[in-house]
């Protein structure tokens, strides 16, 4: 893996998202910003140990994916301190297609790929087992 790739005069966070402005419609760009603005808080608040971040399904159901995937990448820049992350695709057996962020070495490694599509598949089957435990018990079963 490489060094993060820290511009000289600022945070790559900064960057990234004076690039989009420049790039995208204002409207896109601002409703972006409304997406990305509280994980962006939380993560200037405590810096992120080993924590999976992820845009909540229901809030970002009516974006436009372009919106979403940027929102995503934004989050990983942030997290990362990289300037070089990518959005791929994996396809994951039960689950259907997920879309991952990853650095740019990972995201062209076949193999890499595969693993990552199989710690999902495990997490998923932990996730339905888990549901099965709770509705065996009667707790709610989502979480």
């Amino acid at each position: 893996m490489n060094e993060p790739e820290f511009p000289p005069d600022g945070q790559p966070v900064d960057k990234y998202l004076d690039l989009l402005r420049v790039r995208m419609d204002s409207e896109d760009y601002q409703l972006l910003l409304k997406v990305v603005a509280p994980a962006l808080r939380a993560l200037e608040q405590q810096p992120p140990g080993k924590l999976d971040f992820a845009l909540d399904p229901e809030d970002t159901l009516h974006l436009p994916q372009e919106i979403r995937d940027e929102a995503a990448l934004v989050i990983a820049t942030a997290v990362t301190g990289r300037l070089d992350n990518q959005l791929v695709e994996i396809q994951v057996d039960g689950t259907g297609p997920v879309r991952v962020v990853t650095d740019a070495a990972t995201a062209s490694d076949p193999s890499r790929l595969a693993e990552i599509a199989g710690c999902i598949r495990q997490r998923q089957q932990d996730a339905d087992e888990l549901r099965g435990i709770a509705e065996a018990s009667g707790m709610p079963t989502e979480f």
